[in-house]
């Protein structure tokens, strides 16, 4: 096993050199496929870091192309709903920069971008982004510095979306019971049904 500080250099030689393709495809901005690909994707993971490079992520979601493309360089991504912890919020208010991974069910390739955000407050201009009769509080606006597709690979390896890849909800406990098991919670635990019919009333 390496340690922290092991060279670069000497992990990179564990592997074999970057194929010509995987190593020209990357681009400065969005193309004509990359715009498709969001305008069809209903969900990505927004990846965020301190300005001290902790990392986290976060799923986002949405009918598709929630991800609103406005020119080769620029996306929209309005904030919906959550758990208010906002934590990526907290690190994009001190470090810009971000990266986001497009997913579309039934397509095991994803586009992975790079780029700046700035969060933008304006009430008038999160109006334009209402759905649901609800404006988000903010909209995150990326310009995008990187975008490249990724090879299908690891969603062939784990089948995502096969159906016999699916597993019986009741296989995992319910939402309410693993947070009252990690929180040592008291009193009865809320059912899956009753959760997802809370999480419908704010999506």
């Amino acid at each position: 096993m390496s340690s922290p500080d092991t060279p670069r250099s000497e992990i990179l030689a564990h592997y074999p050199e970057v194929g010509a393709r995987a190593k020209a495809k990357e681009l400065q901005k969005l193309d004509i496929h990359c715009k498709k690909f969001i305008s069809l994707s209903p969900f990505c993971i927004l990846s965020t870091a301190t300005p001290s490079a902790e990392p986290d992520l976060s799923p986002r979601g949405g009918l598709p192309g929630f991800v609103h493309v406005k020119d080769d360089n620029t996306l929209v991504l309005p904030d919906r709903p959550g758990n208010n912890r906002l934590d990526n919020l907290g690190n994009l208010a001190q470090n810009p920069q971000v990266a986001l991974l497009f997913m579309i069910p039934g397509v095991n390739e994803t586009l992975r971008i790079r780029g700046t955000i700035k969060i933008v407050t304006d009430p008038d201009f999160c109006a334009e982004f209402t759905e649901r009769d609800t404006a988000p509080r903010s909209v995150l606006a990326i310009t995008v510095t990187c975008a490249f597709l990724h090879c299908a690979k690891a969603f062939m390896r784990s089948e995502l979306w096969s159906a016999d890849a699916r597993i019986d909800r009741a296989e995992l406990p319910t939402m309410g019971q693993m947070l009252k098991d990690q929180m040592n919670s008291e009193g009865p635990n809320e059912t899956q049904s009753e959760m997802e019919a809370r999480y419908r009333q704010s999506l």
